[in-house]
C-alpha cells in the first residue's frame, strides 16, 4: 500500500499527478488526510481523501509519499501522529518519497543526514546535512526518493512507479499518458 499524506495547504499538482501515475501502474494508493477527509490544497482545490490518518494500517505500508506545499508541510510537521507514521515507515523498511518543500520534513526527522537529495530551489540551506544535488529533478538514495518541485511531478511519480513496479511498467505508464519530459 502507498499512502500519500495530505495536509491542508498541500501542493495539488504534486499529490494528484503522483497518485494518478501510481494508480495507473496498479499500485494500491490511498490519499490520507492528516486533519480529516476533506483537505484543501494550497491553491484552494478541495480534495476528499480516501482515508483519515487514524485509518492507516502501517503494517500494510510499502511507501509513504509526502507532497510539498508549505501549508501541507507545516500541517504534517505539527501533527505528532503523522510524524510517528513517517518514522515507523522508515523503521520498517518502507520507501519514503518527498517532493518540493516536503524533504524538509525528512530533514527535520534526521532522515536525510548525509543522503543525496533535492528540494524546492532556494530551500537547500534548510536541509541540514543532506547532500543537495542542484539541477537534478528526482534523486533516489536508498529508500528515500526526493523531487524538486511541482514541475517535476511527472518525473517524480514515474520514478515511484519504477521503484515499486519496475522500469517496464513505468515506461508503459509514461507512454500511456504521453509524457515526454
Amino acid at each position: 500500500m502507498v499512502y500519500l499524506l495530505l495536509g491542508n495547504g498541500f501542493e495539488e499538482m504534486e499529490a494528484i499527478v503522483t497518485a494518478d501515475l501510481l494508480r495507473r501502474a496498479g499500485a494500491e494508493t490511498a490519499l490520507v488526510g492528516v486533519d480529516g477527509l476533506s483537505v484543501t490544497g494550497g491553491h484552494g482545490i478541495v480534495v476528499t481523501a480516501d482515508l483519515a490518518l487514524a485509518q492507516t494500517d502501517p503494517d500494510k505500508m510499502e511507501m509513504l509519499v509526502l507532497p510539498g506545499g508549505m501549508g501541507g508541510v507545516q500541517s504534517i510537521l505539527e501533527n505528532r501522529t503523522a510524524l510517528l507514521l513517517i518514522q515507523r515507515a522508515w523503521q520498517q523498511g518502507c520507501y519514503l518519497a518527498a517532493l518540493c518543500a516536503a524533504p524538509l520534513i525528512l530533514s527535520h526527522l534526521g532522515l536525510l543526514d548525509r543522503r543525496r537529495a533535492v528540494c524546492y530551489p532556494g530551500m537547500e540551506e534548510q536541509m541540514g546535512s543532506a547532500v543537495m544535488l542542484k539541477g537534478k529533478r528526482v534523486v533516489v538514495d536508498g529508500r528515500i526518493i526526493t523531487g524538486e518541485g511541482p514541475g517535476t511531478s511527472y518525473d517524480f511519480g514515474l520514478k515511484l512507479v519504477e521503484v515499486l513496479k519496475g522500469a517496464e511498467i513505468a515506461a508503459r505508464v509514461r507512454e500511456n499518458v504521453h509524457y515526454h519530459g
